[in-house]
C-alpha cells in the first residue's frame, strides 16, 4: 500500500490496450469474439438475402410469371432470415456471457481497488470504478458491439454494388466516405461536453450525498437552500454540457440519417438511368439500393451510439489507471502470530495523493501488555498516526513494525483478524448487530460474538433490544445512537482477541457508563498482554495506559512513562510538583491548557 498515489492523469495512451489489466481480461474472452466474428460474418453474408430475392422477384418471377418460382425462392428467404435471427441470438447471448465474465474476473480486484482509493479521502470519491465496471460490462452486453463486429463489412457490400456496376459502386463509396467523416466530427465535437458532463454530474452526487449525511446539521442551521442552490449549480452546468453535446450528437445523427436515405435513393436514380439504357435490370437497380442501405446502416448506427462508447472508453482508461496507480496485493510469505510488539522508527508521513509532511520524527517502541495514551493539539497528527500503526498508511520515510516486520511484509488477509482499529469517525454497515461486531467473517462462532460484546460491556445493551444480536441496523433497521454505535464499533474492534488495538478517540460519544466499559475494556487488553493505543482528551481514556506520547505540530515532544510526562506537563504549566496528574474530567476534556478538541482533525 506504500505505492499509493493520487489519480491524476489518464492512462498511457502509448500502450497497448490488449496489454492493460482489462485488456488482459478481455482477452480471456478471445474464443468468444472469435465465435462472434465468425457469426457475423455469417450474418453478414445472410444480410445478402434480401437484395438477392428482390433482385430474383424483379428480374425471373416478374419476367416469367411463375408462382412456382416465387414459392420456392421465398421459402428459401424465409429459412435464410430464420437462420439469420438465430445466428443473432447466439451472438448476443455470447456478449451477454462475455460482460459476465469480464464483471466477474474483475470484480474482486475493482472492488479492492475501490477499498484502498478510501485512503485518499475525500478526494478518492471522485472515482467509482465498481461504476465503471458496471459500464463496461452494460456495453459489452447491449447491441452496440455487434455493430462494430458488422462496420469492417461495408467494403464488402460496396465490393458487391461494383459487380453490379462500378458507377453504384463509387456511389457507396462516395456515401461511406461522408458517412465516416460524420462520425469523425461528432467523435471530435462531443467529447469534451460529454466528459465535462460526466465530471459535473459527479460532483453534483457527492456534494449531494455529502448533505445527505449531514442532513441534520444543514436543516438545525437553515442551509438547505443554498446548499440546494449549490447542487443546483453543479446540475445547470452539467445539463449545460450535456445539452451541448447531445445537440451536437444529435446534429450529427441527422444528418448522417438523411445522408443515408438520400445516397439510397440516389442509388435508385443512377440505377434507374442505367436501367432505362438496358445497362442493367430493374432487379439490380433495386436490389442495388438494399445493398447500399445495408453497408452504411452500421456506421450510421455507431455514430448513434457514440455517447455510450465514449462513455465505456473513458471507463476503461479510468479502471486501467486505478489498476496502475493502485497494484494488486502481493501474496506475502505468511509470518508467525504476531505477539504485538510494535515499534515506530522515525517516521514522516504525507497523506496518500499529498506532498505536504503531517507527521515527523516519531520514534518509539511498546511491548505487549504496555498501553498508550497519545495526546495533542488538533491537527498534531494523532489520527495520522492511528492509520499509520494499523498499516491503512505507510510512511515516506522510516517504518512501523509490528513483531519486526512492516506491514508491507505481512499478508493483509492473515493479520487483519489480530487488528483492532476503532477509527475517530465511525459508521455501522448494513447488516445484524452480530454480524458487524463479527466484521461479517463468514463462519463466525456465536460465542466468540458474545466474548466481545462482554469485553466491550454492551452484551447486555444488545440484549435489551427486541432481536438482539440479530437487530438490523442499516437500511431498514433501528437506528442507533453515537454512544451506542460507538460501543458496537468498540467490541468489533475486540472481536477475535486481536494482540494490537488502536483507538481513535473513543469515548468521543461515550456517557459515564461508556467510559467505564471503555477503560474496563482497556485495562482487560493489558492484563492479557495485549498492545493498546489510545489517541485522546479525556482523563479516562488514558487513565489505564502506562506510556505517554505528545504530538504538537506533527512532531513527537515527548514520550515516556505517563506519571513522569504528566509531572514534566504539570511544572511546564507552574503546577507544583507534589500534583503531577492535573487530569480530573472538565467537562469532559483533559484540563491541559495548550491542547484543544482534536474531534474535528483529520491529520
Amino acid at each position: 500500500m506504500s505505492s499509493l498515489k493520487q489519480p491524476q492523469g489518464s492512462h498511457n495512451s502509448g500502450q497497448s490496450v490488449f496489454h492493460t489489466e482489462v485488456g488482459q481480461a478481455l482477452m480471456a474472452s478471445k474464443s468468444a469474439f472469435v465465435g462472434i466474428g465468425v457469426f457475423s460474418a455469417f450474418i453478414n453474408l445472410l444480410m445478402l438475402t434480401g437484395p438477392l430475392y428482390m433482385l430474383q422477384v424483379y428480374d425471373r418471377v416478374l419476367a416469367s410469371r411463375s408462382m412456382s418460382t416465387l414459392v420456392a425462392i421465398s421459402v428459401l428467404m424465409a429459412a435464410m432470415y430464420a437462420f439469420m435471427g438465430f445466428l443473432e441470438l447466439i451472438r448476443s447471448r455470447i456478449l451477454v456471457r462475455v460482460g459476465d465474465k469480464l464483471e466477474k474476473d474483475l470484480s474482486a480486484r475493482t472492488f479492492s481497488v475501490w477499498l484502498k482509493q478510501g485512503v485518499f479521502g475525500r478526494s478518492g470519491q471522485r472515482h467509482r470504478p465498481l461504476q465503471d465496471l458496471s459500464t463496461l460490462r452494460q456495453f459489452l452486453s447491449g447491441s452496440s458491439p455487434a455493430t462494430f463486429f458488422d462496420i469492417p463489412w461495408a467494403p464488402f457490400y460496396i465490393w458487391i454494388m461494383f459487380i453490379f456496376h462500378p458507377w453504384l459502386g463509387w456511389a457507396g463509396i462516395v456515401g461511406a466516405i461522408v458517412i465516416f467523416c460524420l462520425a469523425y466530427i461528432n467523435e471530435k465535437s462531443t467529447r469534451k461536453p460529454v466528459q465535462d458532463a460526466n465530471v459535473l454530474k459527479a460532483q453534483a452526487q457527492m456534494f449531494a450525498q455529502t448533505a445527505h449525511r449531514n442532513a441534520d446539521v444543514v436543516t438545525a442551521m437553515g442551509m438547505g437552500k443554498d446548499m440546494r442552490a449549490r447542487w443546483r449549480g453543479y446540475m445547470d452546468r452539467a445539463g449545460e454540457q450535456t445539452v451541448r453535446g447531445s445537440d451536437r450528437a444529435g446534429s450529427m445523427s441527422s444528418a448522417s440519417k438523411a445522408f443515408r436515405m438520400f445516397i439510397q435513393s440516389g442509388i435508385l436514380g443512377i440505377g434507374a438511368a442505367l436501367a432505362v439504357k438496358q445497362i442493367i435490370t430493374p432487379g439490380t437497380m433495386i436490389a442495388g439500393s438494399i445493398v447500399m442501405g445495408r453497408a452504411l446502416a452500421p456506421i450510421q448506427t455507431a455514430v448513434g451510439q457514440w455517447r455510450g462508447f465514449i462513455a465505456t472508453r473513458q471507463a476503461f482508461h479510468r479502471l486501467n489507471t486505478f489498476y496502475e496507480l493502485i497494484p494488486e496485493d502481493q501474496d506475502n510469505m505468511e509470518l508467525p502470530v504476531p505477539e504485538g510488539r510494535l515499534s515506530v522508527e522515525h517516521i514522516v508521513v504525507a497523506p496518500p495523493g499529498s506532498q505536504t509532511v503531517v507527521l515527523s520524527g516519531v520514534d518509539f517502541t511498546l511491548q505487549p501488555g504496555q498501553g498508550l495514551g497519545v495526546i495533542g493539539p488538533s491537527a498534531s497528527g494523532k489520527s495520522t498516526l492511528a492509520r499509520l500503526l494499523v498499516g491503512v498508511w505507510m510512511p515516506q520515510k522510516g517504518a512501523v513494525r509490528l513483531d519486526g516486520a512492516t506491514y508491507d511484509q505481512w499478508n493483509r488477509d492473515a493479520l487483519g483478524p489480530y487488528i483492532g482499529y476503532l477509527p475517530q469517525e465511525v459508521e455501522l454497515f448494513d447488516g445484524s448487530i452480530g454480524e458487524n461486531i463479527a466484521r461479517f467473517r463468514t463462519g463466525a462462532r456465536s460465542e466468540d460474538i458474545v466474548l466481545a460484546a462482554r469485553r466491550a460491556d454492551v452484551h447486555e445493551m444488545i440484549l435489551r433490544m427486541q432481536d438482539g444480536y440479530d437487530t438490523r441496523i442499516g437500511e431498514g433497521g433501528v437506528v442507533l445512537s453515537g454512544g451506542q454505535v460507538q460501543r458496537i464499533a468498540l467490541a468489533r474492534a475486540l472481536f477475535g482477541d486481536p494482540v494490537l488495538v488502536v483507538m481513535d478517540e473513543p469515548n468521543a460519544n461515550l456517557d459515564a457508563e461508556g467510559d467505564a466499559a471503555l477503560s474496563a475494556a482497556i485495562a482487560d487488553l493489558r492484563q492479557r498482554q495485549k498492545t493498546v493505543v489510545v489517541m485522546a482528551h479525556r482523563s479516562s481514556a488514558i487513565a489505564c495506559v502506562d506510556q505517554l506520547l505528545i504530538l504538537k505540530d506533527g512532531v513527537q515532544s515527548a514520550f515516556g512513562p505517563k506519571e513522569q510526562i504528566l509531572k514534566d506537563l504539570a511544572k511546564m504549566a507552574g503546577a507544583p510538583a507534589s500534583k503531577p496528574i492535573a487530569l480530573k474530567p472538565q467537562k469532559g476534556r483533559v484540563s491541559m491548557p495548550s491542547f484543544g478538541s482534536d474531534k474535528g482533525g483529520a491529520s
